[in-house]
């Protein structure tokens, strides 16, 4: 994957100028930075294929889709099934992520349901996961600093 580092300064403002419009066509965002079609067109692709760029499909808004509950499930696991636990988590349409962070929690668990009532579901499919042995689920009530990756993009 390339990294922030390996990124010069046409990389950032097309990146910058994503941030602010993700879905500008090619040719706009060539004809807004001054740089050549050809020039962002590559330059996106190599961005694509390293791994830089989300997927598209990252953009949808939980709350298009009528499922606008967010919330974090924490578990704890048996380690020797880890893989079982999280082949199990892939198959669940409601988890948009799953992180295995350092401390106590084995695996943090970003989740989307329909209501409360439906969060509660979804939250037993990932209690009953093979290997998942207790969980702890945090609703989130608002959005307060959304999305981003502007602040990233500026040079030091």
């Amino acid at each position: 994957m390339v990294k922030l580092q390996d990124l010069d300064a046409t990389d950032r403002r097309i990146l910058l100028a994503l941030d602010e419009d993700p879905r500008i066509p090619i040719m706009m965002l060539a004809s807004k930075l001054g740089l050549a079609r050809g020039t962002v067109h590559s330059r996106l692709e190599r961005m694509k294929a390293s791994g830089i760029l989300r997927p598209h499909s990252a953009r949808v808004l939980p709350e298009a889709t009528g499922r606008g509950v967010m919330a974090m499930v924490s578990a704890e696991l048996d380690q020797s099934k880890l893989n079982k636990a999280v082949e199990a988590l892939r198959r669940i349409p409601e988890v948009l992520e799953c992180h295995a962070p350092a401390g106590d929690t084995d695996l943090l668990i970003r989740v989307v349901a329909k209501s409360p009532d439906d969060l509660y579901r979804v939250s037993e499919e990932i209690r009953l996961c093979p290997g998942i042995m207790r969980t702890s689920t945090q609703m989130f009530l608002r959005e307060v600093i959304p999305y981003r990756t502007t602040g990233l993009l500026q040079e030091e």
